[in-house]
């Protein structure tokens, strides 16, 4: 069975090998003809080096960058974690997240990507607790809520995974549908149930008056098996789309099953 993709954002703007700094005025004495000032170049620091190699899944490359930073940043021991956790040595990663907080016990990103560890090796009773620990730091985080949501989903708590998903979606209302920009958290997508998954929400959005996404999730959970199109109709979060167009055709299609 086919499974959603970890996801992971990097920091938002980088593209240039080197950073400019603004050139300085022309001379009024300048002779006639004479170049132009260009502006200095700096070379990038370590962690930007390795922020553009993991943009570019250079995974080996980012962390001998990241390695060659400051040993006392809490923030490049969790992304040289982050590029061990995409080559999927798990164990690895989850030392430089833990060394991360050791260095500041504040630091929440680093606390979440020890959940996606356990949920990544099915130790799904330690994400939870990693990703509350998380949330307890910082609780107005979007990506926490959703990661603690999929673990409880993982664990066939619906009634609990329903409300960490609800609280993410009034966090960040787009939390589905986007990617952090911070370049330092995970957010673990890998569901096994995608049909339930799916379908869960498709009712989540539907009760928030979000019908486009709504019907978008829906038509995914068709596509990968969701077979009860009764409790389609019956589900009291789909009342309000009944009478919609693309609602009515979309149950009377034969999906494409995925």
């Amino acid at each position: 069975m086919r499974s959603l993709p970890l996801a992971v954002a990097f920091l938002a703007g980088i593209g240039a090998g080197f950073a400019q700094s603004p050139s300085p005025p022309a001379s009024r004495a300048a002779a006639p003809g004479a170049a132009e000032s260009q502006s200095a170049l700096r070379p990038l620091s370590p962690e930007e080096r390795g922020d553009l190699f993991m943009a570019r899944k250079m995974y080996r490359d980012a962390i001998d960058a990241y390695t060659q930073g400051s040993k006392d940043s809490p923030v490049l021991w969790n992304k040289t974690g982050i590029a061990w956790h995409q080559l999927g040595q798990l164990d690895r990663a989850r030392a430089y997240y833990e060394h991360a907080m050791k260095l500041n016990p504040r630091y929440s990103e680093a606390q979440n990507n020890i959940g996606t560890v356990y949920y990544a090796q099915k130790s799904f009773r330690r994400a939870i607790s990693a990703y509350r620990k998380a949330i307890a730091i910082n609780p107005d985080s979007a990506s926490f809520h959703k990661n603690l949501g999929t673990a409880y989903f993982a664990r066939k708590q619906d009634t609990l995974a329903m409300a960490e998903y609800r609280q993410a979606i009034g966090l960040d209302p787009n939390v589905f549908e986007n990617r952090s920009l911070f370049g330092v958290v995970l957010e673990e997508s890998n569901v096994e149930d995608r049909a339930r998954y799916h379908y869960s929400l498709a009712k989540l959005y539907a009760s928030g008056s979000r019908a486009d996404l709504a019907l978008q999730y829906l038509r995914k959970a068709l596509e990968e098996g969701f077979r009860d199109k009764k409790k389609i109709e019956e589900a009291p979060e789909f009342q309000a789309m009944r009478d919609m167009p693309e609602f009515k055709e979309l149950l009377a299609a034969e999906p494409r099953v995925l």
